[in-house]
């Protein structure tokens, strides 16, 4: 982790209440990281698809705990539509939340890491970007996940002389607490058949990966898309 005296140094997780998000959260400090969650309900309350209150909230962050070491996104925007549905009221929204939040975030929280020389950037993506399911109105939320990749390559290659690593984490199917439309038991059991380690996934799966990315451990790791999905993915 970043060398930041007395202090504790600062992780800030968007969707830090959700089920894979808590438990990113829970690894981070157990890590020794002040963790600090942005989401709908956080300790920093935002909509993710509103820039102006994400700068808002980035700068508030900044104003209540000096500096932020490491960012996680892992909010995220999951409305569904076909091709033939698909509006741009409902792409925009999944693009804003999925895309251009962890821009925002990182236009408030880069100038400080470029000046300590550390900083970890971490998007959570999806393996559906390289294994797209059979399931047409996950069209927006592929997508969304394909930019996020992109973003993170270009990022990567800018920011990296100033010490700041931008990596990708793509979960595999991490079943949630609620049943998701379209995605039930028969869809789950089928990806576990097809994994590498054929045993369901959990969050801690995920969250792991996460907090290696975030250490001085993974320093030469960057652009770089990782897969904890048991072997669906071979990259």
């Amino acid at each position: 982790m970043a060398d930041s005296g007395d202090a504790a140094p600062v992780a800030v997780v968007t969707g830090g209440n959700g089920f894979i998000g808590s438990a990113i959260v829970r690894h981070l400090r157990a890590g020794g990281y002040d963790v600090v969650v942005i989401d709908r309900d956080g300790e920093f309350a935002v909509d993710l698809a509103d820039e102006a209150a994400v700068r808002r909230v980035a700068r508030q962050v900044l104003e209540r705990h000096g500096r932020c070491d490491v960012l996680v996104h892992s909010g995220v925007a999951f409305e569904r539509s076909t091709l033939e549905d698909l509006s741009s009221a409902l792409m925009r929204q999944v693009l804003s939340v999925n895309v251009e939040a962890p821009l925002w975030l990182l236009q408030e929280f880069t100038p400080g890491m470029k000046d300590r020389g550390f900083g970890r950037v971490v998007f959570l993506v999806s393996d559906t970007f390289f294994d797209p399911p059979p399931v047409p109105d996950m069209l927006p939320y592929v997508t969304s996940k394909g930019a996020l990749i992109g973003a993170a390559r270009a990022l990567a290659r800018t920011l990296g002389r100033d010490g700041i690593t931008v990596n990708c984490v793509a979960p595999g199917m991490t079943p949630p607490p609620v049943a998701v439309p379209g995605l039930g038991q028969e869809v789950a059991d089928a990806v576990v058949r097809r994994q590498a380690l054929p045993r369901t996934l959990v969050p801690d799966d995920v969250a792991a990966v996460v907090a290696f990315l975030a250490t001085t451990g993974a320093a030469a790791v960057t652009g770089q898309t990782i897969c904890p999905d048991g072997g669906l993915v071979l990259l």
